[in-house]
């Protein structure tokens, strides 16, 4: 698989990633499954694992931890895991507790969860805020990199990498994003400029774009970004993307617009519920 650079960190990492959400028994895979799984993918090159503490109450963090630990593999993946409290005392118990279900003394990446509006932004920034625990968990070792993450409105996220340096930025860039509040046309721009890695998810929104699996996946992979994280349930899901990652070629710009066509009436706050109100309410988030 092609390599990319992971912005400024000095990394680099395949164009596809590993999105650990859903080997979960929520998602029908079981801990035996989400072994393999791993396995397999970091047999194949895959090297970079997102998960979170908030993905079925930490099974992910576990089940990723235990994959690892079982065959000796940690020092062979790039680890990022997330916070969603907007305080440092509670960022700092999450992480210690992600630590613990990862078999780790550490992760090479920890990321502001999911930051919808400016005043979660304000809240991370301010005195005891959450960005308080990332600075003193990178000064202590406990993580070697700071992020940040957004699904809905790309315009606190540019708030944020004005703010701060952060190395890293997930963010939704799906084909159907780009239709509304894209990260695309307004974040990735401005995040290349100031060497920010940029890491493509909600690439199938969903499940929306399943249709279109392979030109879905091609669309994010055909951006500049580092890499895209792909979440993968089972071991027919991870040889899918394998398949058309070893084979990626980029979209030409006629090829991109074709597809935009085709998937333009998925644009909708029920389709893509990250960039509604509050996931469920079918209204547009409102700047």
């Amino acid at each position: 698989m092609e390599k990319r650079p992971f912005g400024r960190t000095g990394a680099h990492f395949p164009l596809l990633s590993f999105g650990a959400q859903r080997i979960v028994d929520e998602h029908n895979c079981t801990e035996e499954q989400a072994i393999q799984i791993v396995n397999r993918a970091i047999d194949e090159g895959i090297t970079y694992y997102d998960t979170a503490p908030s993905y079925s109450k930490g099974q992910s963090e576990e089940r990723l931890g235990k994959a690892l630990a079982l065959h000796q593999r940690r020092d062979e993946v790039w680890i990022a895991t997330k916070t969603n409290d907007r305080t440092r005392d509670g960022s700092l118990r999450l992480l210690e507790d992600s630590l613990k279900r990862l078999q780790t003394d550490h992760v090479e990446e920890w990321r502001l969860h999911n930051i919808m509006k400016m005043e979660e932004l304000d809240q991370c920034f301010a005195k005891g805020g959450a960005l308080e625990a990332l600075l003193e968990a990178k000064e202590q070792g406990m993580i070697k990199h700071i992020s940040i993450s957004g699904h809905t409105n790309p315009q606190v996220q540019l708030e944020a990498i004005d703010r701060y340096p952060f190395d890293s930025a997930l963010v939704a860039l799906s084909a159907a994003d780009h239709l509304v509040y894209s990260f695309a046309h307004e974040f990735l721009p401005k995040a290349n400029e100031k060497g920010i890695a940029v890491i493509g998810m909600k690439v199938m929104a969903l499940g929306k774009l399943a249709p279109w699996y392979e030109k879905a996946l091609r669309y994010t992979l055909s951006l500049p970004i580092s890499t895209a994280i792909v979440g993968m349930e089972s071991m027919e899901q991870l040889e899918q993307n394998l398949a058309i990652a070893k084979s990626f070629k980029p979209m030409t710009d006629l090829e991109q617009l074709d597809f935009l066509k085709e998937i333009m009436h998925l644009a909708n706050p029920d389709v893509l519920k990250w960039k509604s109100t509050d996931w469920v309410s079918g209204e547009w988030y409102v700047r």
